[in-house]
């Protein structure tokens, strides 16, 4: 089952915190999360990229939802 981080209505640091949490202690799997801004949505790219997790962005409604995989 995918996990799921809501992070819409949040500034960074918390979008990135949230995901690094959930990201950390799953190791792998899928995770979605939803962000609102562009900001956050680079900031959480950035951080799943670097800790070798696989990026996918997509733009629905105003609202990004990254699918990030590992």
């Amino acid at each position: 089952m995918d996990k799921m981080v809501d992070a819409r209505g949040l500034l960074c640091p918390e979008p990135v915190l949230l995901t690094k949490k959930v990201i950390d202690n799953l190791g792998g799997g899928v995770v979605r999360v939803m962000v609102d801004n562009n900001a956050a949505k680079e900031n959480v790219t950035r951080l799943a990229e670097n800790k070798g997790w696989g990026v996918e962005a997509a733009l629905e409604g105003g609202e990004y939802i990254l699918t990030l995989k590992k």
